[in-house]
């Protein structure tokens, strides 16, 4: 070995390995691409340590980090992220959006920094020193005591609680198990011929023991109002079908759990759908991308799904019958499989890589008392881990089952298994063929506050009014088009003008400061304003009345008054306000009964019969 040498060395889960470089310009990349080469393996899928703290930063992988900047005989750790690419670029291309898919939610970071320590009082009984002093009757517990957890009936760590127990130096481990299970064959193995010709140890994925999750990423789902909920059951309600709806809102910091996070649900929006008494079927939805823009326009994001399953009991007294429990089942294996589904699409990112999700599930059924209530739920990483490699599948017969499928010449699926106590006391393990789904559960409470909060004006003021339609529902009065527009637009008497600019400006941002109507607009057939509701959104989202009416007076926002003017019929009377006293309005000739007539806003050519447009439903 020359002089100028250098020696550098990796601990990976399997062996040390130990490189000797001569080249000056050798980079963290090829030291990188040299492990694997030994490993087998694609170097995407790792990332490469100073310390072997879990929380230290990953030594940048790029052409630009040269290995010369590390002393002789430098240790690196190898940590293995199956779903996360730690290769920089060779030129910084690395865009905004990207970082922000990648970055970790603004809460995360928060209770990052947050040690989390539950303060005490000084016990009058037990403390024996002065106010100043602190003794272990007073001193802080940490967020994930056992005792105080009991104490509050608070039956999951939160997630951060569970990081700080992993990592601190009491659980006698010094690593946190941050990687996603992996249930497929790991690609790439060069040992032996593909799957089923061949397999072997280092490509074969392990056999899984379903565990009861301890934590849960999200604390509490909370809807800021009752009428969020009601507004979204009236379809039951007036169909007797089921539904299913997404809802939007924030992640925040849950007070009431040591480190805890609450998703609390501002809107809920009901995409394309066909529904029945026992069925629900999503369709494809063209303006999800649209709702997603908009709702990050208002400050919220899809933090979860809701669906009912609700079966009258009693008509007379208003009450559904109890069809979940412990006795039957709280999630079916059908319901387990979609929440793990949307919490794949939905993942939780810790330090640039993905763990678990934040995506929760409500549930709308009868309680013990046969009242209407809500169920919150979320599914264990596992269960999205199973989801995601397309290994679980619902049973027929029985919906509280699922079932592990076999392996076949397309797919290897590892064996899963599950413990129980059988009838003499022992734990025993068995084979998930089938699985009973309460192992993939993470129960969550939701609720409404005590004291409403309201995100959208609209929805707190409503004594008197109409709600405007929830898109997607193709049922009698509860149909999005331009007259429902129209009439809930002239509830706020402000077609008709007005001389206090200030009282004006505030019912318009009451008006628009609903998330259904902001939806219809940008997305509305006649004249989609979608590219001019930028300030529109900014003003809804800190509740700037002067800024709404502003946007109001734009061309785009005067056109569509001057369309509900014609619909509600008043544009006669509005014109002749402008006339003298003595003069009267003109009249119009009718036209010939038996000639077609085109529309004079969309040009559409209608039958002589018809007294409004078949296309717009303005007025003739």
């Amino acid at each position: 070995m020359g002089s100028k040498d250098l020696v550098i060395r990796v601990r990976s889960s399997e062996k040390m390995h130990r490189f000797t470089f001569s080249n000056q310009s050798a980079s963290t990349i090829d030291l990188l691409k040299k492990v694997c080469e030994e490993l087998k393996d694609s170097p995407e899928n790792y990332s490469m340590h100073m310390d072997q703290k879990p929380s230290s930063p990953a030594v940048p992988v790029s052409q630009r980090n040269l290995l010369n900047k590390f002393p002789n005989g430098q240790i690196f750790y190898l940590v293995r992220s199956p779903h996360a690419s730690v290769i920089e670029p060779e030129e910084p291309m690395q865009t905004e959006e990207a970082n922000k898919e990648l970055a970790m939610d603004a809460v995360d970071v928060q209770l990052f920094a947050d040690k989390g320590k539950i303060e005490r009082g000084r016990d009058e009984k037990l403390c024996r020193h002065g106010p100043n002093g602190r003794c272990i009757h007073c001193s802080p517990l940490e967020p994930y005591d056992e005792a105080y957890l009991k104490e509050h009936n608070i039956k999951h760590l939160s997630f951060h609680s569970y990081l700080k127990k992993m990592s601190s130096s009491a659980s006698g481990s010094k690593f946190v198990g941050m990687e996603d299970l992996v249930c497929k064959i790991k690609p790439g193995c060069k040992d032996h011929l593909p799957w089923p010709k061949g397999i072997c140890s280092k490509c074969q994925p392990s056999a899984i023991t379903l565990n009861r999750q301890s934590y849960r990423h999200v604390d509490n789902v909370m809807f800021e109002n009752p009428r969020l909920v009601e507004r979204f059951l009236n379809f039951w309600r007036s169909t007797g079908y089921q539904r299913i709806g997404f809802l939007y809102g924030r992640y925040e910091s849950h007070a009431d759990v040591p480190l805890g996070i609450r998703a609390t649900v501002a809107a809920i929006y009901e995409p394309p759908q066909e529904n029945s008494r026992d069925l629900v079927k999503l369709l494809p939805d063209e303006r999800q991308e649209i709702v997603d823009s908009l709702a990050q326009a208002l400050g919220l994001r899809r933090v979860g799904w809701i669906f009912t399953d609700l079966v009258v009991d009693d008509p007379k007294q208003g009450t559904v019958k109890n069809l979940r429990g412990i006795e039957s089942h709280f999630l079916s294996a059908q319901e387990c499989i979609t929440a793990g589904h949307f919490q794949n699409q939905h993942p939780n990112f810790i330090h640039k890589s993905q763990f678990g999700s934040k995506f929760v599930t409500v549930c709308v059924t009868g309680d013990k008392n046969n009242q209407v209530h809500m169920e919150g739920y979320s599914v264990s990483n596992q269960c999205m881990a199973l989801v995601r490699d397309n290994c679980l599948v619902p049973t027929k017969d029985a919906s509280e089952l699922g079932y592990i499928k076999n392996s076949t010449n397309e797919q290897y699926v590892p064996d899963v298994f599950y413990k129980v106590t059988d009838e003499y006391g022992n734990e025993v393990q068995r084979l998930a063929r089938p699985l009973p789904v309460e192992y993939l559960l993470v129960d969550v409470p939701a609720s409404t506050p005590l004291s409403p909060q309201f995100t959208f004006l609209a929805n707190q003021s409503v004594h008197n009014r109409t709600h405007f339609p929830i898109e997607n529902r193709l049922v009698d009065n509860q149909i999005q088009d331009f007259n429902a527009l129209t009439t809930y637009y002239q509830q706020f008497n402000l077609l008709n003008g007005g001389s206090n600019t200030a009282e004006m400006a505030r019912k318009f941002l009451e008006a628009v400061s609903d998330f259904h109507v902001l939806l219809y607009i940008a997305t509305m057939e006649m004249l989609p304003l979608k590219g001019h509701m930028a300030p529109l959104l900014e003003a809804v989202r800190s509740e700037d009345a002067e800024a709404a009416w502003t946007w109001s007076r734009t061309s785009q926002w005067t056109t569509v008054e001057q369309l509900m003017l014609a619909a509600a019929g008043s544009d006669m009377s509005a014109r002749s306000s402008f006339l003298p006293m003595n003069e009267a309005p003109p009249q119009i000739p009718p036209l010939p009964s038996a000639a077609p007539w085109v529309c004079n806003y969309c040009t559409f050519e209608n039958q002589a019969q018809h007294s409004s447009c078949e296309m717009c439903n303005l007025p003739r």
